[in-house]
């Protein structure tokens, strides 16, 4: 396997992409290795949200453009998944994209919400508000 780490920027805005999909990744633990050894970690915060908010933005393509059966066929989202979004995306609608970060739920939220058409550039701001501060807080614990 790739060591991402040492792929610096590069590896980091892979692993924040990948980790805003639906498969299982981390970026947090890149994200502190580089604090770890001294990076910059402005640039890494913005990297790493730029990554992650475009992975969600895939998300909610595969799910506008895709809907529920791709999402469910070729992404190999549940049911049960996909209801538990909808319920927390209908339950307090669009505001739920500030918690597109949290594990298992978060993003299912952005497809559910590629599904209802929320308005990309409101999206593509909460999303990037919850992705921006769940970064910030790794960078305050690990940064030296």
């Amino acid at each position: 396997m790739i060591d991402l780490v040492s792929l610096g920027y590069l590896g980091l805005f892979i692993s924040s992409f990948l980790a805003a999909t639906i498969l299982p990744f981390s970026s947090e633990i890149v994200l502190a290795g580089l604090l770890l050894k001294g990076w910059n970690p402005y640039y890494l915060v913005f990297i790493a949200t730029l990554g992650n908010v475009l992975g969600s933005l895939t998300n909610y393509a595969l799910g506008k453009w895709g809907g529920t059966i791709i999402v469910k066929r070729f992404l190999k989202v549940s049911d049960k998944e996909l209801q538990r979004s909808s319920n927390v995306f209908n339950k307090y609608g669009v505001f739920s994209l500030l918690f597109a970060w949290v594990p298992v739920i978060g993003d299912p939220i952005t497809i559910v919400s590629g599904i209802a058409k929320t308005n990309i550039f409101l999206f593509s701001f909460l999303v990037s508000i919850g992705k921006l501060a769940r970064y910030i807080l790794v960078a305050g614990i690990f940064s030296k």
